[in-house]
């Protein structure tokens, strides 16, 4: 079984709001999220954890979109996207979303609140 660890900032809207959406959908409690704003252990730069999503997947660190594909490997509803993410160009693709999101994040923020 694959041991998954998430780190999340608990002070953005956005990102409650989904990581309270991939709780739901981890009904088989293979996630661990840690709230890098709270008392959660930091295994790198609290900083660089709040500027990208990053989560450890037996033992492998990983970030943006190739922690997100951690993450819905992890949940049957969303495996298939996750697998498919394993490909390179998938992923490449997946990540020049990612940091295309990074950029209007602060915005949307604002939005949320």
């Amino acid at each position: 079984m694959t041991q998954l660890t998430v780190w999340f900032d608990g002070d953005c809207p956005l990102c409650t709001r989904e990581i309270a959406l991939m709780r739901r959908l981890d009904r088989r409690g293979r996630i661990e999220f840690i709230d890098v704003t709270g008392d959660g252990s930091c295994p790198i730069d609290r900083a660089a954890l709040l500027a990208r999503f990053h989560a450890r997947e037996d033992g492998v660190m990983l970030s943006g979109a190739g922690a997100f594909a951690a993450m819905w490997r992890a949940i049957p509803l969303l495996r298939l996207l996750g697998r498919a993410a394993r490909n390179n160009w998938v992923l490449g693709a997946l990540e020049w979303l990612y940091r295309r999101f990074l950029v209007v994040r602060p915005a949307l923020q604002r939005l949320a609140r």
